[in-house]
C-alpha cells in the first residue's frame, strides 16, 4: 500500500511538472546551480579533447586525398573483412572499408596511379563479381582537401567576429562572450562526438558544423531577448537581483526552447535514423550526426552554458552587486525581525507532579452587590470592653 502511495505521488509530481512547463509556470532555480552545469560541461569538454587528441578524426578522402573505388556486390551481401582479404595481394595496406546499405562497397586508400590502379580494380570485380568498368574509381588530391579546411577555417573566423559585432550592437558584449562561449562548447562537444564514434569526417559534416552554430547562436538570443526585456523590472520585486531576475527570464522561455529544440530534432533524427540506417544512405548520415549532435548541445548550451557565464559577468558590474548586496542585507533583516514560532500546546491532561505544582486557578471577581438580608448593627461598646462577636450577640439573646 505504501509503495503504490509513493508511486502514485511521483506520477502526480511528474505531470504536474510537464503541466508547469507547458503552461510556462516553472520556477527552476538555473542559476543557483550553475556549478552543476559548469560541471557536466567540463567534464563533456575535457572527454571530447582528450578523445580528438588520443584518436584523432577520422578525416574523408576529400581531406586527406587518395583514390576511391566504389561498387556494388552482385551475388550476397558485402563484409569489410572479405573485402580487405580481397585487397591484401594488392598492396593496398589498411584500407577504408565502408558498407553501404548491404551491398553497396566504398574503398578508400592512398592515392594509385596506373598499373597499381588497375590492380586493385581488378581484385575488386573479382571480389563482387562484376566486370572491371563497373567499379566508379576516382581520384583526389590533397589540395583540394586543404583548400576545403582552410576555407572553412576562414569562414568560422568570419562568422564569430559577425556574431560578436551584432551581439555587442544589439544587446551587450557580455551576452556576445557568452554566446560565443557556448557556441566553442557546441563545435567541441561535437567534434568529440565524431572522435569518439571514429564517423568520416566529410565536407557535408562542415557543412553541417555552420548549420549548428546558427541554431545555437538562434536559441541564446532568444532567452537574452527575454533577459533585456525583464531588465526594467529588476528591483521590482523584494530582494530581487539580476540572477534572479535572468533565473525568472529562463523560466519563461523554456517551452518555447524546448519546442523549437524538439521541432528541429524529429527530422534530423528522421535522417540520422531512417535515411542513414533503414536505407542504407551514408552521407545522410554524416550530415545528420553532426546535425543532430550540435542541435541537441546548443540546446543545452543556450540555457546551462550562455545564461550562467552571463549571469556571472554582469553581477561583476558595480550596479549589479550593488543591488545584490542591497538584497543580501535585506533577507538577513526580514530574517532577524521575523516573529517565533509559537510552541505547540501538548495534547491530553498533564502529568500529576504539574498538576500538584500547578498553581490553583483565580476565580473570576464578582461586582459587589448590597444583600438582600440586612446586616445586624454592632453594638456599642460598653465600657473599654470590645464588642462582642456576632456569634456571641446571638447567644445573649437566646439567654
Amino acid at each position: 500500500m505504501t509503495s503504490t502511495t509513493a508511486v502514485a505521488e511521483t506520477r502526480r509530481g511528474l505531470f504536474g511538472t510537464l503541466r508547469d512547463i507547458y503552461h510556462e509556470r516553472t520556477n527552476f532555480d538555473f542559476i543557483g546551480r550553475s556549478w552543476l552545469w559548469a560541471l557536466i560541461s567540463t567534464i563533456a569538454v575535457t572527454v571530447s579533447v582528450a578523445a580528438l587528441v588520443v584518436s584523432g578524426l577520422n578525416l574523408g578522402i576529400d581531406f586527406e586525398g587518395g583514390t576511391q573505388w566504389q561498387f556494388t556486390v552482385k551475388d550476397g551481401s558485402a563484409s569489410p573483412g572479405d573485402v580487405r582479404d580481397a585487397l591484401k595481394r594488392t598492396g593496398v595496406s589498411d584500407p577504408k572499408v565502408l558498407i553501404l546499405g548491404n551491398d553497396g562497397v566504398r574503398v578508400q586508400s592512398a592515392e594509385r596511379k596506373g598499373a597499381q590502379q588497375a590492380k586493385v580494380t581488378q581484385a575488386l570485380a573479382r571480389y563482387a563479381h562484376v566486370q572491371p568498368k563497373d567499379i566508379s574509381v576516382s581520384d583526389v588530391g590533397p589540395t583540394w582537401g586543404e583548400r576545403v579546411s582552410n576555407k572553412a577555417l576562414v569562414a568560422l573566423g568570419v562568422f564569430f567576429l559577425l556574431i560578436a559585432a551584432y551581439l555587442t550592437f544589439r544587446f551587450e558584449w557580455e551576452m556576445a562572450v557568452a554566446a560565443i562561449i557556448a557556441v566553442i562548447h557546441d563545435i567541441a562537444i561535437t567534434v568529440g562526438v565524431y572522435a569518439i564514434t571514429g564517423f568520416e569526417v566529410t565536407p557535408a559534416t562542415v557543412v553541417a558544423f555552420l548549420t549548428i552554430l546558427g541554431f545555437s547562436l538562434y536559441d541564446t538570443v532568444v532567452v537574452f531577448d527575454k533577459i533585456r526585456e525583464n531588465l526594467a523590472s529588476l528591483g521590482t520585486e523584494r530582494a530581487d537581483t539580476y540572477s534572479r531576475m535572468v533565473n525568472r527570464s529562463m523560466n519563461q522561455v523554456l517551452m518555447r526552447s524546448i519546442n523549437t529544440s524538439f521541432v528541429a530534432l524529429l527530422p534530423v533524427a528522421s535522417l540520422l535514423v531512417v535515411g542513414s540506417g533503414i536505407l542504407g544512405a551514408v552521407t545522410l548520415r554524416d550530415f545528420a550526426l553532426a546535425l543532430f549532435v550540435g542541435l541537441l548541445s546548443g540546446a543545452y548550451s543556450s540555457i546551462f552554458v550562455a545564461t550562467p557565464i552571463l549571469a556571472w559577468l554582469k553581477e561583476r558590474e558595480p550596479r549589479y552587486r550593488a543591488i545584490r548586496e542591497r538584497s543580501a542585507a535585506q533577507a538577513a533583516r526580514d530574517e532577524r525581525f521575523a516573529a517565533p514560532p509559537v510552541p505547540p500546546v501538548p495534547a491530553g491532561p498533564a502529568p500529576v507532579g504539574a498538576r500538584l505544582a500547578a498553581p490553583p486557578a483565580e476565580t473570576p471577581e464578582t461586582p459587589d452587590v448590597p444583600s438582600a438580608r440586612p446586616e445586624p448593627s454592632s453594638p456599642r461598646p460598653t465600657g473599654g470592653g470590645v464588642a462582642p462577636r456576632p456569634r456571641q450577640q446571638r447567644r445573649r439573646k437566646r439567654r
